[in-house]
């Protein structure tokens, strides 16, 4: 490891200068202004792999392509699949951001641009770490598979379809996703639990054309109103989802991992400066930790209806909309929430007002076993990388594609975060602190070793 060490010091800057030129690149596949974006961040990192001399294809799909490369196999050592995504969310609010977001500005030891730490800087470890091993002894340790899509931000509609029809080139001992965040500054983590999502759209119709509130008012259903009324019944003053079955199929928390979690030493101060708040809320008896891990929430994502201009104008909205989200534990079906969300919803609809429930998509929460040798070669890799033991945690956040790994290969995930809590992940002056960028590198080239070992 002595000269993997030494090549990633001496071409660390170099690294640094391709992320940008990565970021540069505007890929966000929910904006279709942006598709030639994405489609040129695609081919960049296709030109990535073939530098290094792995077998790289753009593989079409009936969105934008997934970029599939891969490393000789190595008899006796594990094959493992790296995943990540080249798409970005969309950079809105613009005023927000102090430098612009595909300008990737370096700021205070930050690396600042939309896709730094979501996910073209954490992914881009595996791909300079495995350049690093090809370099410096002509290959790799394990066989690489990489599987890098351009829809995640989208909800990874067309992953399925592929890893269907590429399962035997895809197979693979093993997964390998950084997009998600270490404990804090300093400490390196694994997660070995995510929680699931069910996202939707409500639309509520009303009379034909926005009516006057003066000659109206008090004699139909307003569906500002009524938005209002219905978004607020689906949780009570406790924190408890009201959908009917919700918690059917939630495991609860058991007396060991709850002491597993307070062992970390959570700062609830700290936590609320971070985020610019004076207190939190959420379900009554758990802890903070506990709530955004371990429980299912829900949120209220976006609401529109009425007049938004300057000044008054007094009418009764035609139609409102809102898009709302839950997010799911282990064993909660999507499916099964999404029904019972319509009968709910649908129960307490008013006279004059019509309902559309648009399931924009979901995914199962995971947990992933911790006794792995796999674990342990990734906690060694970590402490060699980042100089501090990883601790392990889960994370309230959602990766589809961990689920359907699972379910289309039949592989557990090792995720392995190099971002921080504050990354400002899917928000303005998102960034990725660069010498974690470049621990991670070291901890990736690391893992590769202590795989094949394995």
């Amino acid at each position: 490891m002595a000269e993997i060490d030494r090549y990633l010091k001496e071409h660390a800057a170099r690294f640094e200068d391709e992320l940008c030129q990565w970021l540069r690149i505007a890929s966000v596949s929910a904006d279709g202004s942006y598709r030639d974006d994405v489609y040129t961040a695609g081919e960049w990192l296709a030109t990535q792999f073939r530098d290094l001399g792995l077998s790289t294809q753009l593989v079409e799909t009936d969105g934008f392509p997934v970029v599939h490369a891969a490393s000789e196999p190595v008899p006796g050592a594990p094959t493992v699949l790296v995943y990540g995504h080249y798409d970005v969310q969309p950079p809105d609010p613009l005023e927000e951001w102090i430098s612009p977001p595909f300008e990737r500005t370096r700021r205070e030891g930050n690396l600042y641009a939309r896709g730094a730490t979501d996910d073209k800087g954490q992914l881009f470890t595996h791909v300079k770490s495995a350049e690093a091993w090809v370099r410096c002894h002509g290959k790799l340790p394990v066989q690489l598979k990489f599987v890098v899509e351009g829809e995640e931000e989208v909800g990874s509609v067309n992953l399925g379809p592929f890893l269907k029809q590429r399962h035997q080139a895809l197979e693979s001992q093993l997964v390998v996703i950084s997009d998600t965040s270490q404990f804090g500054p300093g400490q390196p983590a694994i997660t070995y639990g995510l929680r699931g999502i069910a996202y939707y759209e409500l639309r509520l119709k009303g009379s034909k054309q926005d009516l006057h509130s003066g000659s109206f008012g008090g004699a139909v259903s307003n569906p500002a109103t009524v938005a209002a009324r219905l978004l607020a019944a689906l949780v009570d003053n406790e924190g408890r989802i009201q959908v009917p079955g919700f918690y059917d199929d939630v495991t609860p928390i058991d007396d060991n991992e709850r002491r597993q979690l307070a062992s970390l030493g959570f700062d609830e101060e700290a936590f609320e400066q971070q985020i610019g708040v004076t207190g939190t809320t959420g379900e009554k008896g758990y802890t903070n930790l506990e709530r955004r891990w371990t429980r299912p929430s829900y949120d209220v994502c976006g609401l529109a209806a009425g007049y938004q201009g300057e000044g008054a104008k007094t009418v009764i909205p035609a139609t409102a909309t809102a898009k709302l989200s839950f997010r799911l534990v282990p064993k909660q079906d999507p499916d099964k929430i999404t029904n019972a969300l319509r009968d709910f919803l649908q129960s307490l609809l008013p006279p004059g007002v019509t309902m559309e429930l648009v399931d924009f998509h979901g995914s199962a929460g995971v947990v992933v076993p911790l006794d792995s040798p796999y674990v342990a070669a990734a906690a060694r890799a970590i402490e060699h990388g980042f100089g501090k033991r990883p601790v392990n945690i889960r994370e309230g956040g959602s990766i589809p594609v961990v689920s359907t790994f699972h379910d289309e290969l039949g592989v557990d995930t090792l995720l392995l975060g190099w971002g921080l809590n504050d990354d400002n992940t899917h928000g303005p002056n998102e960034k990725f602190c660069l010498a974690d960028f470049h621990r991670g590198i070291s901890a990736s080239a690391r893992l590769w070793k202590e795989l094949a070992d394995c």
